[in-house]
């Protein structure tokens, strides 16, 4: 197990320093540069002040040299400064906002695997039934429909007509700020976002499940009398779940590009708002800073997947 986890922690680590100078070059190659973001339209850099500044950030240096520069600062918790947001830290920025973000994915898809397990198992006990079938269709939609037409069918719907949830924000103007005002808030985002990763799980485990109902322990368990019920959910699910725990990991992109649309519809104070802010404004430190972040996010949950499942089924871990 430990020459497996360290084989790969050592491609995740490969696969970071590639995003990122994928991710920084393509900034500095971008038309403009850096230094607009630190310029208003309405009052330009003069010649000697644009060299002045771009050798106080580093940006005479060859593209090679700027980036072994930022990589070196990043390692010491130094992510630059936020042109967009007051030369405000960007580790200070990120750090203000990845709580609610992580609130909102960990909710959309802890909701996702309760209700795609548990729908994925009635449509495979019910299989070519009405439940199937209605469940299916469910399915269908969930995976057809993006992020920001759900967000917005949801905020119009429960929001303005039925009025059920409120329109955004993490706190309601005017009152206290209470956990019971977060989660109120929290509620329909993490619904709208869950909603692909429901249908995702639901195929997995309905194609899952049914691959194994023919196996030769659940049909003994079944010849010996035990009830569907114990037959499922002591023989069928526990085996019927390893394709699960996969998707578990590859779901984070796009609950990450998910999060990034919804937080902008529903005005939710997480990292996604925070992104949009700072390519509008063109806060290049502030990408990079979120870049990086999303793309540890995303390696560590693939990583933890990838040890879970090796954990689960051994034979993982002995064929690499």
């Amino acid at each position: 197990m430990r020459r497996y986890v360290l084989s790969r922690l050592g491609v995740a680590v490969v696969l970071l320093v590639a995003v990122t100078m994928v991710i920084f070059a393509i900034l500095r190659l971008a038309p403009g540069g850096p230094l607009d973001a630190y310029a208003p339209p309405s009052a330009p850099l003069t010649h000697a002040a644009r060299l002045a500044l771009s050798k106080a950030l580093g940006l005479n240096h060859p593209l090679p040299i700027q980036y072994l520069d930022w990589v070196w600062q990043a390692v010491h918790g130094n992510l630059g400064l936020s042109a967009a947001e007051d030369f405000v830290p960007v580790s200070t920025l990120i750090a203000t906002h990845v709580g609610p973000t992580l609130a909102l994915m960990g909710t959309g898809v802890a909701i996702g695997i309760v209700l795609g397990v548990g729908f994925g198992v009635l449509s495979a006990q019910y299989q070519y039934g009405v439940t199937d079938f209605g469940l299916t269709l469910f399915g269908f939609l969930g995976l057809a429909m993006p992020a920001f037409l759900a967000g917005l069918l949801g905020l119009y719907v429960f929001s303005i007509q039925l009025g059920w949830f409120p329109s955004g924000g993490d706190q309601t103007p005017g009152q206290p700020a209470t956990v019971g005002q977060f989660l109120y808030h929290l509620i329909l985002p993490a619904l709208i976002l869950s909603f692909n990763q429901i249908a995702g799980f639901m195929r997995y485990t309905r194609s899952a499940l049914l691959e194994v109902r023919h196996e030769d322990y659940v049909l003994t368990a079944t010849a010996k009398g035990a009830s569907t019920f114990r037959v499922v959910m002591r023989h069928e699910l526990p085996n019927a779940l390893l394709p699960v725990v996969t998707m578990v990991g590859a779901s984070i992109p796009n609950l990450i590009g998910g999060a990034v649309f919804l937080e902008t519809i529903f005005d939710w104070p997480g990292m996604g708002q925070l992104f949009v802010t700072a390519v509008v404004a063109r806060d290049y430190a502030t990408i990079m800073g979120m870049t990086l972040v999303v793309a540890i996010v995303v390696l560590v949950g693939n990583l933890v997947t990838d040890v879970a499942y090796s954990a689960i089924d051994p034979r993982i871990r002995y064929a690499k």
